[in-house]
């Protein structure tokens, strides 16, 4: 039966988590080593797995973005592997001592990094998620139960695959990584009832899932929201600079959610400013939307709605208002946006500052663009995903958000007296 498959798998994780947390760094760098050394050698057939896979999203007419995010090529393998060669080479966090004091009875009190355990992990379309998740979750000590989406099927069997060889070839537990390997939307049910087992669930995939996830998982989630991102063009912005960062932040790859889905610019440079960001938005093929501000400066925009401030396009599609101040511009992006990534362009340093301090998100920029918000990026290596709640992790989640914490305690026969 499905139940029994996924409570399997679920327990063989967590019994293999148990080796995975007395593992020396040596040996988790030797199995990455070895994951990817068959990443290469079997590229030709993840291509040819992950060509049925398009062909089935192009017979049910999969949307453009999701057929993106689907989509493996040579470059991007070569990416996957270049991002697990960048997860050897960073420091190991598990064993980590930080915090150290000594009490007045002479007690000796640190905190120490470990493993978070048994990690479950549901996510929709993009392939390169099983490489990421099972690597930063290897290196960190974690154990790994993979749900992927139904349209990646196929790339993502073959990628578990590819795995599965290099722990057999290290010598240990086939737990180490297990993949729900069915379409059928049950799984996830059973999977998120799976406390006994699992010690937190990570989603990647639409608000919808996220949301489902959060409301029927008995298993603590770390969420990663939409990215509603925004960016406001302040009124002592560069505006060549501007230009360039907005149309980086929403052309250069629209349907990641780091992208911009949302423009501000301030009253006072908008008459200049935006018949030519907008020209140079369309000509790229951006379908522009706008407030009744907006339109007056240019006649042709559509209109966008109350909706389009909530929403993320993933798509070449911006919505543009025209705002006020940076008082206006900072209650907008705390109302509407989804505290994942967020910008302002200006060349004044008070105006920065404060943008920065009250900008409630995850990824807060001054002059540049929200593409960057990426563990590669930001020089963690792959990352697990982008969490856009507060409690324990925020941002992206690399390996050291991976782990949890524990006190050491180190004393000569101190006893407690009252």
């Amino acid at each position: 039966m499905l139940a029994d498959v996924v409570i399997r798998k679920a327990r063989s994780v967590k019994e293999a988590s148990r080796v995975l947390y007395t593992l020396s760094t040596q040996n988790k760098n030797e199995l990455l080593g070895k994951i990817n050394m068959f990443l290469q050698r079997e590229t030709p057939a993840i291509l040819k797995a992950n060509a049925k896979d398009l062909s089935n999203a192009e017979k049910i007419k999969l949307s453009k973005v999701l057929i993106d995010r689907l989509t493996l090529d040579e470059k991007r393998i070569g990416q996957m592997i270049g991002g697990v060669e960048d997860v050897i080479a960073l420091p190991d966090p598990v064993g980590q001592t930080f915090e150290k004091s000594q009490r007045p009875n002479g007690l000796i009190v640190e905190k120490m990094r470990v493993p978070l355990g048994a990690v479950g992990i549901i996510y929709e379309a993009r392939p390169n998620v099983t490489i990421d998740a099972s690597v930063l979750c290897l290196k960190s000590g974690n154990a790994v139960l993979l749900r992927g989406g139904s349209e990646a099927i196929h790339t993502n069997k073959k990628l578990v695959e590819i795995i599965k060889f290099a722990l057999k070839e290290t010598k240990l537990p086939a737990g180490c990584v297990e993949f729900i390997d069915t379409t059928d939307r049950r799984a996830v049910k059973v999977m998120l009832k799976q406390d006994d087992s699992l010690d937190v669930i990570i989603p990647r995939g639409s608000q919808q899932l996220i949301r489902y996830i959060q409301v029927n998982s008995s298993v603590p989630v770390i969420a990663h929201g939409e990215g509603n991102c925004h960016v406001y063009v302040d009124g002592s912005a560069n505006l060549a600079q501007a230009t360039e960062i907005v149309f980086n932040a929403k052309v250069q790859r629209p349907s990641v959610c780091n992208a911009a889905e949302k423009l501000l610019v301030h009253e006072n440079i908008a008459g200049e400013f935006l018949p030519v960001i907008v020209q140079r938005l369309r000509g790229a093929g951006v379908k522009v939307k706008g407030d009744k501000k907006t339109r007056l400066i240019i006649k042709d925009v559509i209109p966008a709605g109350e909706t389009d401030w909530y929403k993320e396009y993933l798509d070449l599609i911006i919505a543009v208002k025209v705002v006020k101040n940076l008082d206006d511009a900072i209650r907008h992006i705390n109302r509407y946006g989804s505290h994942h990534s967020d910008a302002i362009v200006t060349g004044e340093e008070e105006h920065s500052e404060r943008f920065l301090r009250e900008v409630d998100s995850a990824a807060v920029y001054v002059n540049a663009s929200t593409r960057f918000t990426d563990g590669f990026e930001f020089g963690l290596g792959a990352e697990i995903g982008i969490s856009t709640q507060k409690l324990h992790a925020r941002g992206p989640m690399g390996l050291t958000e991976l782990t949890s914490t524990k006190f050491i305690v180190h004393g000569w026969g101190q006893v407690r007296g009252s």
